[in-house]
């Protein structure tokens, strides 16, 4: 036993000392995508000036730094002048490419008079807001200045639950922090949190601060803004929220051509299907997304779509809920000219619908 046991010892030792061991192979991957990343990673501070009128109408002066002086601040709040309130919010931002476009969360700057970046080697940057995006929680900063370390865009739609990825951002302003774990989930819709919702969801730690940091792949590719998490204490407690990349660049591609997103319009509402309606409607599965309303003169009511109708596929892709249906209408380009299938009265049937600007609200 012992002369044949002899051999295979020795061939994994031999193996060993050639090739790295799994851990020091996973480690060395980990260690490489943070030090690729965190440079990208900038802190984000935003100042809000809020003015607080009381009862007297606004008067210069009020604002006048030697008669406020004089009569003193009791004096501005017994006869209720207004004052200002200065709050200042921290955050984290990526930069996207090397001439300083940076994506972060538009709660991140919202309503701010002044936003400063500041970057890994200290320098700080006045930054402009290219624009903002409300429905999907984004925002576009510039900075002025070449050669910046950024991070390249990778494909979301290819990561997949049990992927690890890192978390970088500046929780609670203690400073630039690396977390990991792994991807807990995909496609995480009907939050609450904004309009346009299909989260990644993972539970490498998020922390206040974190909103608009990066979520990187083991090849150091930004594969999601982080942007919220789930918790009843204000901390983390391991469900976090990050929009994928894949959304991200789209928004960031619309605000630097047209300063706003332009979205794509189809008319309809839509709601899920529980299991009890794909039966009635003579499914296997509860897919698609059942229309309940076509709205008049829109491009669906043009291509013959009904109410009761169930979209199957749009452009080709199959449809499993009804947020994926309204997430791809909203991300085609106004013009194109869409290929529908559909289930009417148990028969599949395709439609040709082209996508229109949705019209003012």
């Amino acid at each position: 036993m012992k002369r044949k046991a002899f051999p295979l010892l020795l061939l994994v030792l031999l193996w060993s000392s050639v090739h790295a061991t799994p851990l020091s192979v996973l480690q060395g991957a980990l260690r490489e995508a943070a030090q690729r990343a965190i440079p990208a990673v900038v802190n984000v501070s935003s100042l809000k000036v809020y003015r607080t009128p009381q009862g007297l109408p606004p008067s210069p002066l009020w604002q006048d730094p030697f008669f406020r002086e004089f009569f003193g601040e009791d004096f501005f709040r017994f006869f209720g002048v207004p004052r200002e309130r200065v709050e200042r919010s921290l955050g984290s931002g990526v930069i996207v490419s090397p001439d300083g476009y940076i994506l972060t969360n538009y709660h991140v700057i919202a309503q701010a008079s002044e936003v400063v970046v500041g970057l890994r080697d200290k320098r700080e940057f006045q930054a402009q807001v290219v624009g903002v995006d409300p429905p999907t929680d984004l925002a576009l900063l510039k900075i002025q200045a070449e050669g910046l370390p950024h991070l390249e865009f990778g494909d979301s739609d290819r990561a997949q639950v049990g992927d690890i990825v890192l978390a970088i951002g500046n929780p609670f302003g203690i400073g630039q922090t690396v977390t990991m774990g792994i991807i807990s989930a995909k496609g995480r819709s009907n939050m609450g949190l904004v309009d346009y919702e299909d989260f990644i969801q993972t539970d490498a730690a998020i922390n206040p601060g974190n909103s608009g940091g990066a979520l990187v792949n083991l090849s150091g590719e930004l594969i999601g803004i982080n942007t919220a998490i789930v918790s009843r204490t204000g901390g983390y407690q391991g469900i976090g929220f990050a929009i994928p990349s894949n959304i991200a660049r789209w928004v960031m591609e619309e605000l630097v051509r047209h300063g706003r997103v332009i979205r794509g319009w189809l008319g309809v509402t839509v709601q899920e299907l529980t299991p009890e309606l794909a039966r009635h409607f003579g499914l296997s599965e509860p897919r698609g997304a059942l229309v309940v309303e076509v709205y008049p003169g829109s491009p669906a009511k043009e291509a013959g779509l009904q109410k009761g109708d169930i979209v199957l596929k749009y452009g080709g892709r199959e449809i499993g809920e009804a947020w994926e249906l309204r997430n791809l209408v909203a991300t085609t380009p106004v013009g194109k000219v869409v290929p529908l299938v559909i289930l009417r009265r148990g028969q599949k049937r395709e439609l040709r619908v082209e996508i229109v600007e949705p019209p003012p609200s």
